[in-house]
């Protein structure tokens, strides 16, 4: 068990643990701020916007938050698992690293929350950067996953 080959992966996981604590902690200080930044968002583009725009941009934010604990907390048990596990170090090195990449999903809803007030609910949906970091995270998190599952449950890469 050699905690180096995962240590890239973990630190991802880890800033996703951060990230998400920070949103909610600048919940607890400053939720009005982030309303008021959706608000003044949605007056300055009123076209974009029909009337669940504040709420379901408010939910966005939150979601980063939730996304980011839960992603972070399955993350870091996942890559645990990899370190146990006896996998050739550079497939522990590839999984923990893909794995960590789930990181960047819960970025796809904070793009989402900073890009919507501008450019509206719909249009951030389908937006460069929240496609990017919703392939990188998702992609990542589940390709690692498999690699770890492929090891545990048939005996790939060993």
């Amino acid at each position: 068990m050699n905690f180096i080959y995962v240590k890239a992966g973990l630190a991802l996981a880890m800033l996703g643990l951060v990230f998400g604590l920070g949103l909610g902690v600048s919940f607890g200080i400053n939720e009005d701020g982030f309303k008021t930044y959706i608000s003044e968002g949605i007056a300055a583009s009123p076209q974009v916007h029909d009337a669940k725009s504040q709420d379901k941009i408010w939910r966005y934010v939150q979601r980063a938050h939730f996304h980011a604990m839960g992603i972070a907390a399955v993350s870091i048990g996942l890559i645990i698992l990899v370190m146990l596990s006896n996998m050739v170090a550079r497939f522990k090195f590839i999984s923990s690293l893909l794995i960590g990449l789930g990181a960047f999903y819960p970025v796809a809803w904070f793009t989402m929350f900073i890009l919507a007030p501008g450019l509206g609910r719909h249009q951030v949906h389908a937006h460069f950067l929240t496609e990017l970091f919703t392939y990188v995270g998702v992609g990542g998190l589940v390709l690692g996953t498999v690699i770890l599952l492929l090891n545990m449950f048939v005996g790939c890469f060993k």
